[in-house]
């Protein structure tokens, strides 16, 4: 059999013992190069897979319990000084897999471009909510990081019966619901909806980083870097800036007493 044929063999999701076998014995270098790659390969997959079961625990309580929508919520851009906070919602399929799916923040920016692709597409539903700056200084963070949540499953065209929700708890009428400190590392769910709320806010940001380019909007998505904080004493506050935060408060405080 050529190497190339071999190659074409072992890209198979069904490799045969008896092909294994027959490789094994083979003394070619490049054979042996092949058969430890598939092995490599192989080896990553089931990593993969044991670390996504690990992350659908609650899921797996969940539907025991005969819930049949399971519904996770995160939210992204609690911390920054400039745009909105972003809540998303989803529901995924009861068999779903997305390999490598974990917190948003540990994935590269690629990973999580793929995943969001993957994710929208196969889920049964999701939703997404962006509070901006004002209601921010409104109603303060913490309770309109709240009001994304709620709003972004109150706007799912399915009715969730159960809710997982990373770390934040919820309170919405005829849906039971659990929350989960570092939830978007041990729920697939509240993964997904990490993905989600993260490739939007960030894409968002981009945008911004066109309209308001002296803060580096488009690296730093609004926190508080260097290029950050010298664009703002030197351009002053934009549009998108949340005024309730410091150093902008203070900013603006000093200006309107000048």
């Amino acid at each position: 059999m050529k190497i190339s044929e071999i190659k074409d063999k072992l890209k198979n999701s069904n490799v045969s013992d008896e092909l294994l076998l027959e490789l094994s014995n083979d003394e070619r270098i490049g054979v042996k190069k092949l058969l430890d790659s598939y092995y490599k390969q192989i080896s990553k997959e089931k990593i993969q897979q044991e670390e996504y079961a690990s992350r659908t625990i609650y899921e797996q309580k969940c539907y025991n319990l005969g819930y049949k929508y399971i519904c996770g919520i995160d939210e992204v851009g609690r911390g920054p000084l400039a745009g909105p906070v972003v809540a998303a919602a989803v529901i995924l399929k009861k068999d779903s897999y997305f390999p490598g799916l974990a917190d948003s923040k540990k994935l590269t920016k690629a990973k999580r471009e793929e995943l969001y692709s993957k994710i929208v597409e196969e889920c049964l539903d999701y939703s997404i909510v962006e509070l901006d700056n004002k209601q921010i200084a409104k109603h303060n963070i913490y309770n309109a990081t709240k009001i994304a949540m709620i709003k972004a499953v109150n706007n799912l065209s399915i009715k969730p019966d159960f809710l997982l929700i990373d770390a934040m708890p919820l309170d919405i009428p005829d849906i039971n619901s659990h929350s989960i400190i570092k939830g978007d590392d041990k729920s697939v769910s509240i993964a997904a909806a990490s993905v989600i709320a993260k490739v939007y806010r960030d894409r968002l940001m981009e945008q911004y980083a066109i309209k308001y380019p002296y803060y580096d909007f488009e690296n730093n998505m609004g926190y508080g870097t260097k290029k950050h904080l010298i664009g703002l004493e030197k351009y002053g506050v934009c549009d998108i800036h949340r005024e309730d935060y410091e150093p902008i408060k203070s900013m603006l405080k000093f200006k309107n007493n000048k």
